[in-house]
């Protein structure tokens, strides 16, 4: 089981891999957004905001729920798919990955899974 340190780490990770997406394509696709992280092994959550400019910082929160987007993995899951070795297509059809949004903000998600 991955630790909040190894977490917060591969958040950070997703975070600077959204910055390395092109201006435009990200402009053109996303909508600004509260998202939602729960590691529900280590009881945390995680929240920030998808923007044009890409993530803001990550911070704990205690209500994970009110987030627009909302997602839900393992630590290790997690950890893994900051890191490549876990598709999130494949993990989300798996049940590793469960993500509540719109549909119309899944649409969008579509786009850079």
């Amino acid at each position: 089981m991955a630790n909040e340190e190894e977490c917060r780490a591969a958040l950070d990770k997703i975070a600077e891999r959204l910055a390395e997406v092109d201006a435009d394509k990200l402009a053109r696709h996303v909508v600004e957004r509260t998202i939602s992280c729960r590691v529900p092994d280590l009881g945390l959550a995680f929240r920030t905001r998808l923007h044009a400019g890409g993530l803001d910082p990550f911070h704990t929160t205690d209500d994970p729920k009110s987030a627009q987007v909302r997602l839900t993995a393992s630590s290790d899951d997690l950890v893994a798919l900051a890191y490549d070795e876990l598709n999130p297509a494949k993990a989300w059809a798996a049940g590793r990955l469960k993500i509540e949004a719109s549909i119309f903000d899944l649409l969008r998600l579509r786009k850079f899974m």
